[in-house]
């Protein structure tokens, strides 16, 4: 019996990708760090819990509905067809239960923040939700993903404050357009399905070389918008090292990925964009405790 269940829990989080919480998650890091910067909010391990739920439940429904809204598309994609809806794994009525019970977990948490992070969760699962239907009719679906994710900085900065700010935003865009413009290189991989099952994309509309031209923009934008944002906040060394190192890697990926090479498309997916969060994350946080303690 603990086997069984030990098995299931592990199908589960491979459906939903759980590693690639990586992403977003230091993000929503920076949103609570940066809210005690601002205010004289005290540090409380609850409310960071609390945020730390409402990040993987709402991942966790987005990710889940997304397989299950695609269950036929991707049995129909070789590079697919493993996945745990498709394969049989996991049936699609237990997947979309999932996402019901993951979906109202993220509410029932956001109702032990405050009034204003429960009030606009609705419209929180609603975007990201949302995406896993905007790709069978508008090919900006990489940037409603990125949407999705850009709320975790902000997120997290309205569960301690109650208010919105002007760097959290600015942070959300950054999260926006990294996102954004990593996940078209990732939608490379299906460029010939995806013109086959008329599903719209980046690559589709544009054609690989306009895609990557696409994506190199709006990793531009990202890193304009990590300057800017250090500008504001005048941080000091640890911030700009951090911006440093996230901005070369952002700059690495696109070296890994040529028109007429995708061999290394997830390594520039998953292992760049891994540790470009991670680091940016960690280099922020500490510029923000270092001047929470000076203060």
């Amino acid at each position: 019996m603990i086997k069984e269940t030990q098995t299931k829990v592990k199908n589960f989080l491979s459906l939903v990708k759980f590693s690639h919480t990586i992403f977003a998650m230091p993000f929503a890091f920076i949103g609570y760090f940066l809210a005690l910067y601002q205010t004289n909010a005290n540090f409380e391990w609850k409310l960071l819990g609390l945020i730390v739920l409402c990040m993987i439940f709402a991942r966790n429904a987005a990710m889940a509905f997304n397989r299950f809204v695609d269950r036929e598309i991707d049995n129909k994609n070789p590079r697919t067809a493993v996945r745990e809806i498709p394969s049989g794994i996991i049936k699609a009525k237990s997947a979309l239960i999932f996402v019901i019970v993951n979906a109202l977990l993220f509410i029932l948490t956001t109702y032990f923040i405050n009034k204003i992070t429960f009030i606009l969760s609705p419209v929180a699962l609603f975007i990201i939700l949302g995406y896993s239907i905007t790709k069978k009719f508008t090919a900006i679906c990489h940037l409603i993903l990125g949407l999705g994710l850009s709320l975790a900085p902000i997120g997290a900065y309205l569960a301690v404050t109650g208010t919105f700010d002007v760097l959290p935003i600015l942070y959300s865009f950054v999260v926006l357009f990294w996102v954004s413009g990593f996940d078209i290189i990732y939608a490379l991989q299906d460029l010939n399905f995806d013109k086959e099952e008329q599903l719209k994309s980046f690559p589709v509309f544009f054609g690989r070389k306009g895609a990557l031209s696409a994506s190199i923009l709006l990793h531009f934008l990202s890193a304009i918008i990590v300057i800017i944002a250090g500008v504001i906040a005048g941080f000091g060394l640890m911030y700009w090292l951090g911006s440093i190192i996230f901005i070369i890697l952002l700059i690495y990926q696109h070296l890994l990925v040529k028109p007429n090479d995708l061999s290394r498309v997830n390594l520039a997916f998953f292992t760049t964009n891994g540790i470009a969060s991670i680091i940016f994350a960690v280099f922020t946080i500490t510029e923000l405790v270092f001047d929470i303690w000076i203060l």
